[in-house]
């Protein structure tokens, strides 16, 4: 009991020892006034100082702890992008073009502007898309383990904070496959920005970007190797060329970013891409392949119809044309105004051809499955030397055959196109309705004689609508007793190719006599020069050009009777002379005519005729002694 009440009263004192010992930092520093209070209240009082300390100590443990964090990200950040970006430059860039550059079109191409010294400027309208995923490797698979599932997430979610590239390539040289050092064309490019996607869905290809990229082409010089490439691609189905690229520069960011994602960047040195295009069928052509040949121009490009008119003081001319259209359905395709030059060739190989008109096609679209053109331009001055080139394409015209041009371009001066115009079918009618009124036949010694007044039109095809004046007229006729045979061999007029040139003095050679000679054919009515002639504008028949009324006057021109024919000779006059009805007389020939053409320039200011020689006619007429005439149709 004692000790237990001894040990009661110790409480109390046991906190007085407690006060009586050093004071230390946790000291109190006013004591308790009574034990009981200070046993109730036993709540310590610190120091300021130590407060601050703890604290701070916390705060750098905590700055400590973060800053290591920190570092430790950004080094596992900077291992992840150093990874993606070593695989980014190890990966070939042929590799990413072929299986990560995904671009579909054009859809659309203009053409912007065309000059032969800075080429052809396109805008190529398309959808481009970088799967940036597969070039680092970081596209989703099912077969990832966690850890690859986590790492890669990083690298996509890299990718799209870096969410574009800026590529800047130097010119790119683009030859055939075969013979990758031939260059065909220089292809220039402004910098080109493209969309990155991380993880792309397999088959939709709605994740691609709109894009419209200027294109630079000039094409090469030598015109012997583009248009070999062209034939021997032709042969084979297929365009297969090789580009090669000196320099290519992927950057991080957009073409106007100027921040951290530019710090990303990738260099490659000659790249050299392979492109593979199948030649696409055309309608109304041989497929590509095979070893089937190039069409020619004229199978690709149909003439319509054209115009060719007197107007302004020249020679103004129009036209409408169609041409295969060989782009896909979806692609659209615009094109400005583009000059053309159409070139006579000469008959002797040794000389040049000869520019004669100048125009340019109207702005086209491309339609389907044929693009309609419009074409318009003048007639350009004629140099002095173009007489044969000139009545050479005439001949061919008005006999039915199509006449040989050259087309060229200022855009590409080395460029020729050998077509052809195509002749009207049937052959056309140039000199119709023959006929000779007043025709008297009258014998001066050994001789005979015929005068009288050669009658005709002028009738000039379909679409040439020139002003023309007939100043003289060449007459070379066969007579025949009766109607002119027919025959299933086509006479030598009908053979025979016409002549024209800017005017001669002299008349048009004489006509050989055919061998042999025509049955019951007995004279030949030839003048001895050009008989001078009148003309005058009339109504042109339906489906024709302009045309002009002819009339020449006939004095004493000989009438030669032909070599074996003096008995038909003989028998025919006897029908004129004693006849009651006269004598039914055929005809079959071909004429020359000189005429000028209204606004058709010269060089030299000059404006000369222009003679079409060998118009065939035929026809009949009844003479006697009241008929006194010789006509009959063309």
């Amino acid at each position: 009991m004692d000790d237990s009440n001894s040990r009661r009263i110790d409480k109390g004192k046991g906190r007085a020892h407690v006060q009586d010992e050093e004071a230390s930092e946790n000291t109190p520093l006013l004591g308790s006034a009574s034990g009981s209070l200070s046993s109730s209240r036993d709540i310590p009082i610190q120091h300021p100082n130590a407060t601050r300390r703890r604290i701070y100590s916390r705060l750098v443990s905590v700055f400590l702890i973060s800053l290591s964090f920190t570092v430790l990200v950004f080094v596992l950040l900077a291992i992840v992008a150093y990874s993606w970006r070593s695989r980014a430059s190890a990966t070939r860039p042929e590799e990413i073009i072929k299986k990560a550059l995904i671009v579909r079109g054009p859809d659309r191409v203009d053409v912007l502007n065309a000059t032969s010294e800075d080429g052809i400027w396109l805008l190529v309208h398309g959808r481009m898309g970088l799967d940036a995923g597969s070039v680092v490797g970081v596209k989703t698979d099912k077969d990832d383990s966690v850890v690859q599932d986590w790492f890669k997430g990083i690298g996509r979610w890299g990718i799209r904070q870096i969410d574009r590239v800026t590529v800047t390539m130097s010119d790119m040289r683009v030859g055939p496959r075969a013979h990758p050092n031939m260059t065909l064309a220089t292809v220039s490019t402004p910098s080109i920005e493209v969309q990155l996607t991380a993880n792309p869905p397999a088959r939709d290809l709605t994740w691609l970007t709109p894009v419209q990229i200027p294109v630079r082409i000039q094409p090469t010089k030598d015109i012997d190797d583009l248009l070999h490439f062209v034939r021997e691609s032709w042969k084979s189905g297929f365009l297969s060329i090789q580009a090669t690229v000196g320099q290519a520069v992927v950057r991080g960011g957009g073409l106007e970013d100027h921040g951290w994602r530019t710090r990303f960047t990738v260099a490659h040195s000659n790249v050299r891409p392979v492109v593979n295009v199948k030649i696409p069928s055309l309608p109304g052509l041989p497929p590509a392949g095979d070893g089937h040949q190039l069409p020619g121009f004229s199978d690709l490009v149909h003439l319509q119809s054209f115009n060719i008119a007197s107007r302004h003081g020249t020679i103004e001319l129009s036209a409408n044309a169609t041409a295969l259209n060989p782009v896909p359905l979806d692609v659209e395709f615009e094109a400005p105004a583009l000059p053309f030059l159409i070139h006579l060739p000469q008959p002797e190989s040794n000389l040049s051809s000869v520019a004669v008109a100048s125009v340019h096609s109207h702005p086209f679209q491309f339609t389907h499955p044929n693009i309609s053109l419009t074409i318009s331009g003048a007639v350009v001055p004629l140099p002095r030397d173009s007489s044969s080139a000139l009545s050479a394409f005439v001949s061919k015209y008005i006999s039915g055959r199509d006449a040989d041009i050259e087309i060229s371009t200022p855009l590409y001066p080395g460029l020729t196109i050998n077509t052809t115009f195509p002749a009207p079918h049937p052959r056309p009618q140039i000199l119709r309705n023959v006929s000779i009124s007043d025709m008297r036949i009258k014998p001066v010694g050994a001789t005979m004689f015929a005068s009288g007044v050669v009658h005709a039109l002028v009738v000039l095809p379909k679409g040439i609508d020139v002003g023309v004046n007939a100043s003289r007229l060449f007459p070379d006729v066969l007579v025949f007793d009766g109607e002119v045979p027919t025959s299933d061999e086509p006479g030598p007029d009908e053979t025979a190719p016409l002549t024209s040139a800017l005017g001669h003095p002299s008349p048009p050679p004489t006509r050989p006599l055919p061998e042999p000679l025509p049955p019951r054919a007995f004279a030949h009515i030839v003048p001895d020069d050009w008989i001078p002639a009148e003309c005058r504008e009339v109504e042109a028949p339906p489906d024709s050009g302009s045309t002009v009324a002819v009339s020449a006057q006939l004095v004493d021109v000989p009438l030669e009777v032909l070599p074996g024919r003096e008995r038909e000779f003989s028998d025919f006059m006897a029908k004129v002379i004693f006849g009651s009805q006269g004598a039914l007389a055929g005809v079959q020939g071909v004429a020359a005519v000189a005429v000028r053409v209204e606004g058709l320039p010269f060089a030299n200011g000059q404006d000369p005729e222009m003679e079409l020689a060998g118009l065939p006619f035929q026809g009949s007429v009844r003479i006697g002694k009241k008929v006194g005439s010789l006509s009959g149709p063309a």
